[in-house]
C-alpha cells in the first residue's frame, strides 16, 4: 500500500498518535499546509497550490521543495490539487491532515472528498489531531481507538442496518433516518470498535481519548 499524507491547511493539534499515522507516508503539501511539516517531524515531497496564503517565512524555510504553482483564478482548492497529485503518485491510502477546522465550507468540502475517495476504493482518514473523520460505506470496518474516546454517527440521507461494538451504547441493525442525533456522543470502552452497515452512507467522527503526555504541539 502507497500511503500518502496531505498537508492541508486547517488548524492542527499534533500528537504523539497523529504522528504515527503519518510516520513513513510520502507528504504533499497545499500551500499553507507546510507550515504542519516540522511539527509533524516530516518533509514534502511536492509542495502545490497557488501559495496566496503561504507566508514569505514559511516559503524561505523550504527553499528546496520542489513546486507545482498554479493560479490564483482556479476551478480547484489547493486541497484538491494536492490529492490528484498524490494519486497520480499511486496512492492508495490517504490521510488528509489539517483537512477539518477552519472555514466550514473547506472542511465540508474535504469530507466529501473523503467519501467520493472511499468509493474509489483508496481509504481516507481526515484528522485535526483532535479530532478525526472516517467514511461510513456499506460492509463492516474496525477503528482503533483509545477506550473513552468520544465517537459519533453522521447519517448522510439515512443509513439502514447499524451495528455498532466496543461503544457504551451499542446498536444492532439500527435504522438511523437523515438528520437524527441518536448516534452522537457515544463513548468507546473497547480498544476496537466494530462498525457494520447494510445500506447508506455516513460519516464517523473520533475525539481520541488522550493519555497523560499525548499532545506534542499546536499549529495554527
Amino acid at each position: 500500500m502507497s500511503q500518502f499524507t496531505i498537508l492541508l491547511g486547517g488548524d492542527l493539534k499534533v500528537t504523539r498518535r497523529l504522528i504515527r499515522q503519518v510516520a513513513g507516508t510520502r507528504v504533499i503539501a497545499a500551500d499553507s499546509g507546510m507550515r504542519h511539516a516540522a511539527a509533524l517531524r516530516t518533509d514534502a515531497e511536492l509542495w502545490v497550490g497557488d501559495f496566496d496564503s503561504a507566508e514569505a517565512d514559511l516559503q524561505r524555510r523550504h527553499p528546496q521543495t520542489p513546486r507545482d504553482v498554479h493560479p490564483a483564478d482556479k476551478d480547484r482548492t489547493d486541497g484538491e490539487i494536492a490529492i490528484d497529485a498524490a494519486l497520480a503518485k499511486g496512492a492508495s491510502a490517504l490521510i488528509l491532515a489539517g483537512g477539518l477546522g477552519g472555514q466550514t465550507d473547506h472542511a465540508l468540502a474535504h469530507v466529501m472528498q473523503m467519501l467520493a475517495l472511499a468509493l474509489r476504493g483508496i481509504p481516507t482518514l481526515i484528522s485535526s489531531g483532535s479530532e478525526e473523520a472516517y467514511p461510513l460505506l456499506p460492509g463492516r470496518r474496525r477503528l482503533e481507538l483509545p477506550p473513552g474516546s468520544r465517537l459519533s454517527v453522521i447519517a448522510l440521507g439515512g443509513l439502514t442496518g447499524l451495528d455498532l461494538e466496543g461503544v457504551r451504547w451499542p446498536l444492532a441493525k439500527a435504522d438511523i433516518p437523515l438528520g437524527s442525533t441518536r448516534t452522537l456522543s457515544n463513548v468507546t470502552v473497547e480498544p476496537v470498535v466494530e462498525i457494520g452497515l447494510a445500506a447508506g452512507s455516513g460519516i464517523v467522527l473520533a475525539y481520541p481519548a488522550e493519555e497523560a503526555g499525548r499532545e506534542v504541539a499546536h499549529c495554527e
